[in-house]
């Protein structure tokens, strides 16, 4: 499964895959992979593989990096800024944008969309709505 994160800077990827991580029985430590580029997890009897492409200026990257390989069908792939490497990261299964809102009465809070593109998308969907 592949799930594109859109968001601002500070929008609450990262934290989403932690707080994913987490229910899923993870109990190590979440990293950011803004400087590493990609964070391998397992949990739930899955293997996780946590992207930041925020850094990418080109495809030669994506291409150097061997970030292809990941994309097996075997792992769950969560990739922030997936359009840093338009044209080369695989369809999503599923998109989640992040969108930060601010309220007098509220405060600071975050919007969620979710999209479901594929089949597999769609049963993920219906498992979390549930």
């Amino acid at each position: 499964m592949v799930i594109y994160l859109y968001g601002n800077l500070g929008a609450g990827k990262t934290t989403l895959v932690r707080a994913l991580l987490h229910a899923m029985g993870y109990s190590g430590r979440v990293k950011s992979p803004t400087y590493t580029l990609l964070e391998l997890y397992q949990a739930g009897g899955l293997h996780l593989r946590h992207f930041d492409l925020y850094r990418f200026h080109d495809a030669s990257e994506w291409d150097a990096a061997g970030f292809r390989d990941e994309f097996d069908g075997r792992n769950v792939c969560l990739v922030e800024w997936p359009e840093k490497a338009h044209g080369l990261v695989p369809q999503a299964d599923m998109e989640i944008t992040l969108a930060i809102s601010s309220t007098e009465i509220i405060g600071n809070g975050r919007n969620i969309e979710v999209l479901a593109i594929s089949q597999a998308g769609r049963e993920c969907l219906k498992i979390l709505q549930s």
